[in-house]
């Protein structure tokens, strides 16, 4: 016995409504047009916060939301991403107190360090970037850079930053509670070296804020602002940028100085 399937009727007002919008042209495609010319322009390395600065620029009335829809319509999506790595899980060494307690203001050079760890996405391969940055000046005493978060990338790091502590130096070094920090190796070094370790509360970015700016500075700056033709490329960039960051990116709370040249001349007014 063969069953009958009912099919619905269309009214006849919707199916008209239906064929007329088919046949009236994209509102969207000058829009689409730009956007993609600019996200190719830029090899992808543009997100659409960045594309909606530049149609803004351009003197174009459109907004974040309208070119975030107009992206995922046509499949694009930035290539490169920088993330928070997230390093916390749970306690595997000694969680230490909040010392610092959001005291971002130093008095001199190497009395206060933040450090953190962030993650890139680029080319389809992950990078973790581990510095430590002073909180007198802003300046970025040191940094590595890898494919793996190892205890290493932070393990070189300590090392590298503690070629620039001096004799007589009362240092406090800030982190968040991810394990590298809590490993009894890199608590060991800080105590061998007199070096104060303060620790964000779990799950409070706030209470590492500086270091979370800087990362944001960054993004704005160098990863969204560049073009990159491989990871080696991307390193050798970095470097440079580092390098203007702390040389001569002025400041005004630095009275327009950089990090390095008012570090500089506050040591030879001493």
């Amino acid at each position: 016995m063969t069953r009958m399937i009912k099919v619905a009727k269309l009214p006849k007002s919707t199916y008209y409504h239906i064929t007329k919008k088919l046949d009236q042209p994209d509102p969207d495609r000058k829009w689409k047009r730009r956007i993609n010319f600019i996200y190719h322009r830029h090899s992808g390395r543009l997100g659409y916060r960045r594309i909606t600065d530049v149609l803004q620029e351009k003197g174009h009335d459109i907004n974040k939301k309208k070119v975030l829809r107009i992206m995922r319509e046509l499949g694009l999506k930035c290539i490169v991403r920088m993330k928070k790595y997230k390093s916390y899980k749970g306690k595997v060494g000694k969680v230490a107190p909040n010392i610092l307690n959001r005291q971002f203001r130093a008095d001199k050079p190497n009395q206060k360090w933040v450090t953190d760890i962030t993650e890139f996405k680029l080319f389809g391969q992950k990078l973790y970037l581990s510095p430590i940055l002073d909180l007198f000046n802003g300046e970025i005493i040191t940094y590595t850079i890898q494919s793996r978060p190892t205890y290493d990338l932070v393990e070189t790091m300590l090392e590298q930053g503690l070629k620039h502590v001096n004799k007589g130096d009362e240092l406090l070094i800030h982190s968040d509670q991810g394990w590298h920090y809590q490993m009894a190796q890199y608590r060991r070094t800080l105590k061998k070296h007199n070096i104060t370790q303060s620790m964000s509360r779990k799950g409070n970015c706030y209470d590492n804020s500086v270091m979370e700016n800087f990362f944001g500075i960054m993004k704005s700056e160098f990863l969204y602002l560049q073009e990159f033709d491989s990871i080696e490329h991307f390193k050798k960039e970095l470097k440079e940028y580092m390098y203007y960051y702390n040389h001569l990116r002025i400041k005004s709370r630095l009275k327009r100085k950089s990090p390095v040249a008012y570090r500089v001349s506050t040591e030879l007014a001493a």
